[in-house]
């Protein structure tokens, strides 16, 4: 039985996600009501009734209400014509819709900037958008884009929860007179509800606690939202801790509350979906106006794919911005001097910081997850919810709080200011990813190659080397790219928490943004976000072998 594995510590690895996500986070709410050093209680979050930080606060929570909705309208024809009409036989359209959610934020941020910008590339493409493209920086702009970067995520949650509603429910409402608008009203929506919630919460969090197209276009525009101001006030001379964590613990407090109603509103409602024998998809046939989906579609990926990726490409090879869109305006002068400059630099320092955090996360994921899944008591519940907290925090709470904790005087670790605290915190912030995708293989194994390897009088560690972990490797592979790729991209942390002088892919991207050397960081952009699919692409294959060799 899976009991031969042999009994690892489970207090050393309780002790090692305390130390990693536990400390630092109560950090956070610790230092929100002592700001100054003292204890003030409540009291430390009066300065919310201040005009300026009730701005933020309500600019936030106005981002992500508008997120949510325009998520929300993008996504719902798309899910509708992928449950239920002929572009659901078309599983490659699933594929591309994903690219999106794929694309780092603030890359597709910098990429609408130039594209919308006086004289971009809107206008010298179609000059009569002229008239259009101021709107774009404003709060609708920011909608735009971070609606277009997080759509994906909640189309398939609404796709997968229509393909969930069978077409039994609606042939009977049909049968018993129920018109098109009746059968939306009393079938579709309330079964609908529970897993669009979920969706919608998701949203709402993750663009409450999006860094990268509020610090890019959002300061641009004026518009600061949490994020943005605590950023400002960990990294902007003079620093101020105390507020940033007062801010922070207003985020998280929000994240949590929102959680709370969803759940709430939830539990409220029992509609079921009527599955089993004979339950059949309910299809929409579109006939002749199936151009009309396809034309949506194209539309909407032009949106999210075309413009940010044209705008990148365009400005890593344009020789003079300014002189604009030309075949004779070309150049490679900016990819030669990439790879020729600090560029090269910066491209290698994110491959092996991801690399090692990638590898320290996953042995900490097989740690975590077979002691979770061997048994389910007291700690193990602890050190399942730890694993999962850094995934349902907004990630700028969770480096707020790693500074408070590896920053502390008392902290004998002189790992903060150094290459290792940005580690840390990649292992921090997608451990998640590792222990889910173990957790989810390990589920689906059986007892019976453990019990013939146990008879055969295997000792458990050669059980744990020979059949577990070749077993669960799909798992390990999975979560050690989902944490290298997303590590090599992430911007918040490491514009935070790099050590003097050293940059990585994301804030060469953002500092040469920010500098008017748009073209050599669209050029870091092109070349990091090419490399990644590579070894997206060469892992998944390399996974695929492994599988077939083991059948």
């Amino acid at each position: 039985m899976r009991n031969a594995i042999p009994t690892l510590n489970k207090w050393a690895a309780l002790a090692v996600l305390i130390i990693l996500v536990f400390i630092p986070l109560s950090l956070v709410l610790l230092r929100s009501v002592t700001p100054d050093g003292a204890f003030e209680g409540f009291a430390a979050f009066s300065i919310l009734f201040e005009e300026q930080y009730r701005t933020i606060l309500f600019n936030s929570l106005l981002l992500g209400l508008g997120v949510v909705v325009g998520a929300s309208v993008l996504a719902a024809p798309l899910a509708f014509f992928m449950a239920r009409t002929e572009l659901r036989k078309h599983r490659w359209i699933d594929i591309v819709l994903i690219i999106p959610f794929m694309t780092p934020p603030y890359i597709g941020a910098m990429g609408w900037i130039l594209s919308m910008q006086p004289n971009g590339y809107a206008q010298q493409v179609a000059p009569f958008l002229s008239a259009i493209t101021p709107y774009f920086f404003t709060y609708f702009g920011m909608v735009l884009v971070m609606s277009l970067h997080l759509f994906p995520f909640i189309y398939l949650i609404m796709r997968n929860t229509l393909e969930n509603i069978g077409g039994r429910m609606e042939e009977a409402g049909v049968i018993h007179g129920g018109n098109f608008f009746y059968r939306m009203k009393r079938i579709i929506i309330p079964l609908f509800f529970s897993g669009y919630s979920m969706g919608a919460l998701l949203v709402f969090v993750k663009t409450i606690g999006e860094f990268g197209t509020p610090v890019t276009l959002g300061n641009r525009i004026g518009f600061y939202v949490l994020t943005s101001e605590i950023h400002r006030y960990t990294s902007v001379w003079p620093l101020d801790f105390g507020t940033a964590a007062i801010l922070s613990t207003m985020l998280l407090s929000v994240s949590m509350t929102i959680w709370y109603i969803q759940q709430w509103l939830v539990s409220r409602r029992h509609d079921k979906v009527v599955s089993g024998k004979g339950q059949t998809k309910a299809f929409t046939p579109l006939g002749k106006y199936q151009f009309l989906a396809w034309f949506y579609l194209f539309g909407v990926l032009g949106l999210a794919i075309g413009v940010p990726y044209f705008s990148v490409i365009s400005t890593a090879f344009l020789e003079v911005q300014g002189d604009g869109l030309a075949w004779s305006n070309l150049t490679t002068a900016h990819m030669v001097q990439l790879f020729t400059g600090s560029g090269l630099e910066a491209l290698l320092n994110s491959v092996w910081l991801a690399a090692i955090a990638a590898t320290i996360s996953a042995a900490i994921g097989i740690w975590v997850a077979i002691i979770i899944m061997r048994k389910k008591g007291i700690g193990e519940k602890t050190m399942d919810f730890l694993s999962l907290a850094p995934n349902t925090v907004p990630g700028i709470v969770v480096v707020v709080g790693l500074i408070l904790f590896w920053n502390a005087p008392w902290n004998p670790g002189m790992i903060y200011n150094t290459w290792m605290m940005l580690v840390a915190t990649y292992v921090v912030l997608y451990l998640p990813f590792t222990v889910q995708n173990i957790k989810a293989i390990y589920g689906q194994l059986g007892d019976s190659l453990f019990n013939a390897a146990k008879m055969s009088g295997a000792k458990p560690v050669y059980i744990l080397r020979t059949v577990l972990i070749p077993l669960i490797l799909p798992g390990i592979l999975a979560g050690w790219i989902m944490t290298f790729t997303i590590s090599m991209r992430e911007l918040v942390g490491s514009l935070i928490l790099r050590p003097p002088n050293m940059h990585t892919s994301a804030t060469f991207i953002y500092s040469q943004f920010e500098q008017g050397t748009a073209a050599l960081g669209m050029a870091m952009a092109l070349v990091s976000v090419g490399f990644t699919t590579i070894v997206l692409i060469v892992v998944e294959r390399f996974k695929n072998r492994s599988q077939a060799y083991r059948q």
